[in-house]
């Protein structure tokens, strides 16, 4: 097990946890897959009350609610992150120099880093800031939908968390979504040419789809795909009268190239829309390092929230793995990128 470590410049002061790496662990403990973020949201909101934050919840569904936390002042920046994580839920620990568990590195590590720099700002007597902290952005970003329509006005910048190994991104892909039904009619196996099978349907709709040309980005590269989930038939020794697959496009543009491509399967199957969200190229800043990342935020549906910006501690690689782990000192040095970037926004001294 690794020391004790004593609190540093970048932990947050007062009740509750201290530290970056102490509200990280707060927040890894709690069980916020998607769909059960009600016990982190509570927390959260108690947490910035106690600090001081007036804050207000927006309500989802199902009990889920967004935290947006603010000082007196109107805020020009904004942090923002996403406190619900994928499934299974297991809890943290500290090993080796780093937290691990579901979410230390998809996003709660973040969001902790994101507080951490706010007290920091605040103490410096800053009142421009504030935080946004989403339920739902593993499944659709419903809640990045409904933060849309609470938009505070005036709002300049926001700066949006993701594991980024601590680089501010250029641009992220974007996702396409989408259904194919194909239909046939059940006959016995015994003598096919009496049914449709939906399945030889759908085999030759994917088939066709391995060689359509879809578009590339100079800077994000070519448009690529994965067939995730496939179902059909209702038993061996039946013609298929049903099929269906979901496939996931990582878009470089907008959905309409894509959707324009598809075309060439419609006469083999239907194609039902499930989830759109658009590429993005995002605001970058003198002195730091830049990357360019293939997945999506929920930055393209946050659009009343000012120009964006996207950065934050950890992997991308190890998000979403049974081994998921932040590394503290990359916690405490995004606290002081998260603290510089808010800095040379609203135009103060580095």
């Amino acid at each position: 097990m690794d020391p004790v470590v004593e609190p540093g410049p970048g932990d947050v002061e007062g009740p509750g946890p201290s530290g970056v790496e102490g509200l990280t662990r707060s927040l890894v403990d709690i069980d916020s897959t998607t769909g059960r973020e009600q016990h982190v949201g509570a927390w959260l909101s108690r947490f910035l009350r106690e600090r001081g934050y007036r804050v207000s919840e927006q309500p989802i569904s199902d009990g889920r609610f967004n935290v947006f936390a603010q000082l007196d002042g109107p805020p020009d920046v904004v942090f923002s992150t996403h406190f619900d994580c994928v499934p299974p839920f297991f809890p943290g620990r500290r090993e080796r120099g780093m937290i691990f568990g579901r979410g230390s590195c998809d996003a709660k590590g973040i969001a902790a880093a994101q507080v951490t720099a706010a007290e920091r700002l605040r103490a410096k007597g800053e009142t421009r800031i504030a935080m946004l902290f989403v339920a739902g952005e593993e499944r659709g970003s419903d809640g990045a939908r409904v933060a849309n329509t609470h938009a505070p006005p005036g709002v300049k910048y926001l700066i949006n968390g993701e594991p980024t190994d601590n680089r501010l991104g250029i641009a992220t892909r974007g996702v396409l979504r989408v259904r194919l039904r194909a239909s046939g009619r059940a006959a016995h196996s015994s003598f096919p040419e009496l049914g449709d099978s939906a399945i030889d349907k759908l085999l030759d709709a994917l088939m066709v789809l391995r060689g359509v040309t879809l578009p590339d980005d100079p800077v994000l590269g070519r448009t690529h795909y994965t067939v995730g989930l496939i179902d059909g038939g209702v038993a061996p020794n039946v013609v298929s009268p049903h099929a269906s697959a979901e496939l996931l496009f990582r878009i470089v543009g907008d959905g309409a190239a894509v959707r324009a491509a598809l075309n060439v399967i419609e006469p083999l199957v239907s194609i039902e829309p499930v989830l759109d969200i658009p590429a993005v190229k995002m605001h970058t800043l003198p002195g730091f390092e830049t990357a360019v990342f293939p997945y999506t935020t929920d930055i393209p549906l946050l659009t009343r929230w000012g120009t964006p910006l996207l950065i934050g501690p950890g992997s991308i690689h190890v998000a979403h793995t049974d081994d998921e782990h932040v590394a503290i000192d990359e916690l405490h040095e995004a606290v002081e990128l998260y603290e510089r970037i808010a800095l040379q926004l609203l135009g103060e001294e580095c």
